[in-house]
């Protein structure tokens, strides 16, 4: 008689947010993706950051305004302390400020709490992949802020240049991003698999020394492929 085997290991998530209203509903509602298993439930920053030290644990979701350690600083630490946990904020701001605050802090996701439940799950899959999926809203706003600081085409090759080593479909994954695709969009855009585009996109900014997506959308509209 064979031994039964185990399934798919569970992605270990912690749900930070100050409300318990909103915390403990959504860590339910979390658990019950046979995939994800919520290890913790966190109020504030330090909680998180405590939570994490005892791990193990994959994917942080978590909101910005807290006390104690707010998002973005605890994203930070985290980034800093314990890179192998991805963080995705969820929250009702989508002002340029927290927008490119968390982004910069290292978090791989960012959706408004106007987001569903499917919409979460599959942000929550993606950072445990090392992928990155922002809300439409998200995007849009990115887009906005990187276009009314976006260099002339005359400053763009002065600063920073595209390398000329990128594949055109390098050059295509990059104008995609410039436009505010996901991953799974960009995949569909191009027919290719959302792993492959993950391939393309690790590529491109290693060559192109890009450092998060936002840095990706300005630089595309800066060469012009946006």
């Amino acid at each position: 008689m064979s031994e039964p085997t185990e399934g798919p290991a569970r992605l270990r998530v912690i749900v930070a947010d100050d409300q318990a209203a909103v915390r403990e509903p959504l860590a339910a509602v979390l658990g019950l993706a046979p995939d994800i298993e919520v290890v913790a439930a966190a109020a504030d920053g330090g909680e998180v950051l405590a939570a994490v030290a005892a791990g193990p644990v994959d994917v942080v979701l978590m909101d910005l305004r807290m006390p104690v350690m707010d998002g973005i600083e605890t994203t930070r630490r985290l980034t800093e302390e314990h890179p192998e946990v991805a963080v995705v904020v969820l929250t009702t701001f989508a002002d340029d400020e927290s927008i490119l605050g968390a982004l910069g802090a290292g978090a791989r996701g960012y959706l408004t709490k106007n987001a569903g439940r499917q919409d979460i799950t599959r942000a929550i899959r993606a950072a445990g992949a090392g992928q990155s999926v922002l809300d439409r809203e998200v995007q849009d706003r990115l887009l906005a802020t990187a276009r009314a600081k976006a260099p002339t085409p005359d400053q763009a090759a002065r600063q920073q240049p595209l390398p000329d080593d990128l594949t055109p479909r390098e050059r295509e994954v990059l104008a995609l991003i410039g436009q505010g695709l996901s991953n799974r969009g960009i995949a569909e855009q191009l027919f290719i698999s959302e792993a492959t585009v993950k391939t393309h996109i690790n590529n491109l900014f290693a060559k192109a020394h890009i450092r998060d997506r936002a840095d990706a959308v300005r630089r595309a509209i800066a060469a012009g492929l946006a």
